[in-house]
C-alpha cells in the first residue's frame, strides 16, 4: 500500500476514535444545568456588582435557584422589576427594593478646599491618598480623581471642579463605588424621602476645619440643637444624621454656619 495513503488513513482513524471518545466522555462528565438558575441570570442586570451579597449575578442566581436564599428583593440595580420576575419563576412572593442612590458626602471642590501639594503621580484616587492622604489640606476629602467614576458601570458619577458627584437619575444603588472609594465617602441613601445630610466627615476640630476647606463641618453642634427629631449626633467632631429619624424639616440645614448640611430632595423619576 502506498505509504502516504496508509498515513492519511492510521490519522483519519485515529481522529475518529478519538471523537468518539471524546463524545462519550463529554455525555458521562456532563455537568447537569440549573434550568431556573440560568433563566434568573439572563434576567439579572449583569453588574456583578455583589449587592445582593453574593458572587455576582450568577452566585445570586444559584442562590435563589437552590433555596438557599427566598429574597428575590436583593438585586438593587434590578429593582422591583427584577424581583417581580425572579419571583413569577421561582414561584415566592416579590420582595421590595427600596429606591437608594449614592451620595458623596464631601463638597470639598477645588473652589472649597486648600491644596497642601502639588500631585502629578497617578491619576488614582487610591494612589494619590498613600501619598500623606492626598493633596487636599482635608486628609478627610473626596480627592476627585475619578476611581469610583470608572467603577460605576451605569456612568452615573462625574468629577465636578474636582470632587465626585453622583447623578441619582443614572444610579442603580450597585456598591460598587462605595466600595471603591479610599476614604469612604460615598454611602447609599434613600430616594423616597426628603431628608437632611452632612456633607463632610472631617473629624478635625473646628479651627483647622475652617482653614482647610469653607464648607466643613466644624463640630460646632448647632445642628443637634436645631433638630426637633433628635435625628443628628456627634461622631469625634463630625455631625452624623440618622436618616430612620429625620424628617427633612431643613432646620438643620438653615443653622449650619458653613453649609456642610444639605436637605436632599430626589425627584420621583430619580
Amino acid at each position: 500500500m502506498n505509504p502516504i495513503l496508509l498515513a492519511v488513513i492510521i490519522v483519519a482513524g485515529i481522529g475518529i476514535i478519538a471523537g468518539a471518545l471524546l463524545a462519550i466522555l463529554s455525555k458521562i462528565m456532563a455537568v447537569p444545568v440549573d434550568e431556573k438558575a440560568v433563566q434568573i441570570e439572563e434576567i439579572l442586570p449583569g453588574a456583578n456588582c455583589g449587592a445582593c451579597g453574593f458572587s455576582g449575578c450568577s452566585g445570586y442566581a444559584a442562590a435563589l435557584s437552590s433555596g438557599s436564599t427566598v429574597n428575590t428583593g436583593l438585586c438593587a440595580p434590578g429593582g422591583n422589576e427584577v424581583s417581580a420576575k425572579i419571583a413569577d419563576i421561582m414561584g415566592l412572593a416579590a420582595g421590595n427594593i427600596e429606591p437608594m442612590t449614592a451620595l458623596v458626602f464631601c463638597k470639598g471642590d477645588n473652589t472649597n478646599a486648600n491644596k497642601k501639594m502639588v500631585y502629578s503621580g497617578v491619576a488614582s484616587c487610591k494612589m494619590a491618598a498613600q501619598l500623606f492622604g492626598g493633596d487636599k489640606a482635608c486628609i478627610y476629602g473626596c480627592l476627585g480623581l475619578g476611581d469610583c467614576v470608572n467603577e460605576c458601570p451605569y456612568n452615573a458619577i462625574k468629577i465636578c471642579n474636582g470632587v465626585a458627584v453622583v447623578s441619582p437619575e443614572l444610579c442603580r444603588a450597585c456598591k460598587r463605588c462605595v466600595n471603591v472609594c479610599p476614604k469612604k465617602l460615598i454611602d447609599l441613601v434613600p430616594k423616597s424621602k426628603a431628608g437632611a445630610a452632612v456633607l463632610c466627615r472631617n473629624h478635625d476640630k473646628g479651627a483647622l476645619t475652617r482653614k482647610e476647606c469653607k464648607v466643613g463641618c466644624i463640630g460646632c453642634t448647632k445642628c443637634v440643637k436645631a433638630c426637633p427629631n433628635e435625628a443628628i449626633t456627634m461622631d469625634k467632631n463630625a455631625a452624623v444624621v440618622d436618616v430612620s429619624k429625620c424628617t427633612g424639616c431643613g432646620a438643620c440645614a438653615e443653622g449650619c454656619p458653613t453649609g456642610a448640611i444639605e436637605l436632599l430632595r430626589f425627584s420621583e423619576n430619580a
